[in-house]
């Protein structure tokens, strides 16, 4: 999506620093899709680049975890940072088409993600892996990591896989369909003409 020149790009900016993680994330909504990601876990840096590619969604993310540990505080922190950091980008909403719907094919696999950036956050998954890695990144954060974007994010978001076996082609399916559900959602609808999409006046709370 290309930006009038009268109109300022949709950004956020987010630095986290624990004794867990320290983390630095920037995004673009109107961006182009280009990414730079590195979390010290390869599959992560390969689902979060195909978000970003797939939404359109500059994202630039460094993070430092304590893989010495396990995985978790790393997909987790991650996860919280990008939703804070695509909210802050958010802003209040005005004008976005708020809703967005995806089905993504991959080979065998079909899933269908639903969302909708209310300021609600829920998650409904149904989905799942029969495998216990995908690369060396742990299958059981995958619904963990679309749980703490949702939240930090304010997304009603729901991932569903309707068929598939491969694990790889489920797990891309799933985020190639949160990209492009993303890409539908956080678009500007001029017919809007800025007003915020919702009869209250605002999203969430």
């Amino acid at each position: 999506m290309s930006t009038s020149p009268d109109i300022a790009p949709r950004t956020g900016t987010i630095e986290r620093k624990t004794a867990e993680t320290a983390i630095a994330i920037a995004v673009n909504l109107d961006g182009t899709g280009a990414y730079e990601v590195s979390t010290g876990i390869g599959f992560l840096d390969h689902m979060v680049e195909q978000f970003s590619k797939h939404s359109l969604i500059d994202v630039k993310m460094t993070v430092k975890g304590d893989l010495h540990v396990d995985q978790h505080h790393t997909t987790e922190d991650s996860a919280i940072a990008l939703g804070q950091a695509l909210s802050e980008a958010l802003g209040d909403k005005a004008g976005i088409g708020r809703y967005g719907s995806a089905y993504s094919p991959m080979d065998e696999t079909l899933s269908r993600v639903s969302l909708d950036i209310s300021g609600r956050p829920f998650l409904v998954w149904k989905a799942g892996f029969t495998q216990e890695r995908l690369g060396e990144w742990d299958t059981e954060l995958i619904e963990h990591w679309f749980h703490s974007v949702a939240q930090t994010a304010g997304l009603t978001l729901h991932c569903e896989l309707l068929y598939g076996t491969n694990n790889h082609h489920i797990c891309e399916s799933l985020y190639k369909g949160f990209a492009r559900a993303m890409r539908i959602a956080v678009e500007r609808d001029p017919r809007k003409r800025g007003a915020i999409p919702s009869t209250k006046g605002q999203l969430g709370g």
